[in-house]
């Protein structure tokens, strides 16, 4: 189960330069999945790197928008939040800033992006090693996807991440062969329109 979804997740890797997407073909979002945030309501260094190279991708014109996906299941814990003021900073626009509150996992994070957001194509924002399942999630559920991940650094913890990824992979493979309903879903709010309806 490893390495099939290791296989066919990694077909969609790529890097800014080799994207097929383009000024002229953009894809309609980059969905940059959440990490921790401090208590000072500051990212993580592996969530920063995903929002800088989410940042990067809309700057560059390859995205039109930027679906962060999180959680906030808990009022005094709030990973989209963070996200957007971080993105605001950095001049990304408010009208282009979509927040997922209800992304508690890589695969209710994809389902969500589809049924929710009515995205169609979209660059998954994660590091490399969680590329491989979000990716293939996509896939499976019908979504034209690449990812581009963050910037490749090692993280505190990251052996223990990558013992649990081995584990968090066989599941979301069963998940999508099944397709179970996320935790949430809601009404539809077009990834199209004006992101401040998510805030």
């Amino acid at each position: 189960m490893d390495r099939q979804v290791k296989k066919e997740g990694g077909k969609h890797l790529t890097t800014l330069e080799e994207s097929r997407y383009t000024k002229a073909k953009p894809a309609d979002c980059a969905l940059v999945l959440g990490a921790s945030v401090y208590v000072d309501r500051k990212p993580s260094p592996m969530l920063k790197d995903r929002l800088d190279r989410g940042i990067e991708l809309y700057k560059a014109g390859i995205v039109k928008k930027l679906l962060f996906s999180g959680d906030n299941g808990q009022v005094e814990y709030n990973e989209v939040e963070a996200m957007k003021e971080y993105a605001l900073k950095a001049g990304v626009k408010k009208k282009d800033i979509f927040l997922d509150h209800a992304g508690f996992s890589t695969y209710e994070s994809v389902y969500r992006a589809k049924s929710v957001f009515a995205v169609k194509s979209m660059i998954v924002v994660t590091q490399q090693y969680h590329e491989y399942r979000a990716l293939y999630t996509g896939e499976k559920l019908g979504l034209e996807v690449e990812g581009i991940p963050a910037e490749d650094v090692t993280y505190r913890g990251q052996t223990m991440r990558d013992l649990r990824e081995v584990l968090a992979r066989a599941k979301d493979m069963g998940k999508c062969m099944y397709e179970p309903e996320p935790t949430f879903l809601g009404d539809v709010i077009p990834i199209s329109g004006d992101g401040r309806k998510t805030w």
